[in-house]
């Protein structure tokens, strides 16, 4: 790609995409509508990282060509959003 993001980068990208679609599953299983909730949240991360649409899809190409990379950025996000949950239930038993 044009602009290739870090592995450091592609994690922090990764992880609030991650944590997007997991709000908008909840609250799907809420009954709760998710109109437009994608794409402006979407717009939001990338507009928080100064990327577009396109340079998000060309990296997320170059690193699942990458599966050893691409490994690397899943196991941080999944580690990254793992912490976060625990964090949660830490702070509501507070």
């Amino acid at each position: 790609p044009s602009v290739l993001l870090t592995e450091e980068q592609m994690i922090d990208v990764m992880s609030d995409v991650y944590v997007l679609e997991n709000a908008i599953n909840h609250r799907r299983g809420k009954g709760i509508k998710v109109t437009n909730l994608k794409s402006k949240g979407f717009d939001a991360i990338f507009s928080h990282y100064g990327i577009n649409d396109s340079i998000f899809s060309l990296n997320m190409d170059y690193y699942n060509e990458n599966p050893e990379k691409m490994k690397l950025v899943m196991d941080s996000v999944n580690a990254r959003f793992q912490r976060i949950q625990q964090e949660q239930k830490v702070s509501k038993i507070k």
